[in-house]
């Protein structure tokens, strides 16, 4: 089981965030990832801080030296899909090779329409997000891109450097069209604060949308978010059935239920304040159970 962390870079101070990056990157994580949203979520004050995606994960990766680096997930109709790809490319030379690019559809209707994204119906994201990850893949595999498509114009497009280690992940709890994505383009396929039934579920689905393209699962990689609200009273601001909630050792029962079907990363994901004597309790008493 590999173990990381996913903070969100929001309510946080830049010290505090390159804080909780040093530890996971020196307390024997595999994972760090940031995500991508103008504000911070829940919403509850459009003035509370929340950092860019692409340039925290720039700094995640600069500030760090053993830990895969990701973010879960840029949202494919923020940006251009051909300046996203050169974005995970340079951050991924930043890091050495250690990146890990998550992209998706978006969801958080504020944030688009406040930027001028507007916000179009879930099935129109998704071809928007299609339409990219065609551009986006083609570009990694150093292949020169035109194309035409509804959304995008590319003309003799080409990405270089090449990546050194980069993959790309899909994220999202989607039964359908998310399952049918991560089968046809990712490295990794990741599942936020979902309980193990749902996730044993999407694994399921995955390999049959693997079988009908004849792609092998064991190629991708899986993982889970979960809330960290480990021996805290605070109640969950995420679905508590995709939290770690409780004892420590509810914690290392939960984590290996997931363990038991199939999943493969664990990521603690934080809503601050960052409880961080029960982090350290965590690295201490749960980190063991599962040593990679």
């Amino acid at each position: 089981m590999k173990l990381g962390i996913h903070a969100g870079p929001q309510d946080l101070s830049m010290d505090e965030l390159k804080r909780l990056w040093q530890i996971g990157d020196t307390r024997g994580f595999h994972w760090v990832s940031v995500w991508d949203h103008f504000y911070a979520n829940p919403l509850k004050d459009r003035e509370n801080p929340c950092f860019e995606g692409v340039a925290a994960m720039a700094g995640l990766a600069a500030s760090t030296s053993n830990v895969r680096v990701g973010c879960l997930v840029f949202c494919a109709l923020f940006r251009n899909p051909g300046v996203l790809a050169k974005a995970g490319v340079t951050i991924d030379h930043l890091s050495g090779g250690r990146a890990d690019v998550g992209i998706g559809a978006g969801w958080f209707e504020e944030e688009f329409r406040d930027f001028g994204y507007g916000f179009p119906p879930l099935g129109e994201r998704f071809d928007q997000l299609e339409e990219a990850l065609e551009i986006i893949t083609k570009l990694w595999r150093g292949e020169t891109v035109d194309l035409k498509g509804k959304y995008y114009t590319m003309s003799e497009a080409v990405c270089a450097p090449k990546p050194l280690g980069l993959r790309l992940w899909i994220g999202g709890r989607g039964k359908q069209r998310t399952v049918s994505l991560a089968a046809k383009y990712a490295d990794g396929f990741n599942m936020p604060y979902v309980s193990p039934e749902i996730a044993a579920d999407r694994l399921s689905r995955l390999t049959q949308a693997c079988e009908k393209i004849g792609r092998d699962p064991a190629e991708i990689d899986t993982s889970v978010n979960l809330g960290f609200y480990m021996n805290s009273a605070r109640q969950p601001d995420i679905d508590p059935n995709g939290s770690l909630t409780g004892s420590a050792q509810q914690a290392v029962d939960l984590i290996g239920r997931f363990q038991d079907v199939g999943i493969q990363g664990i990521n603690i994901a934080f809503r601050p304040p960052v409880d961080w004597d029960n982090l350290q309790v965590y690295i201490e008493e749960v980190m063991p159970h599962f040593a990679q």
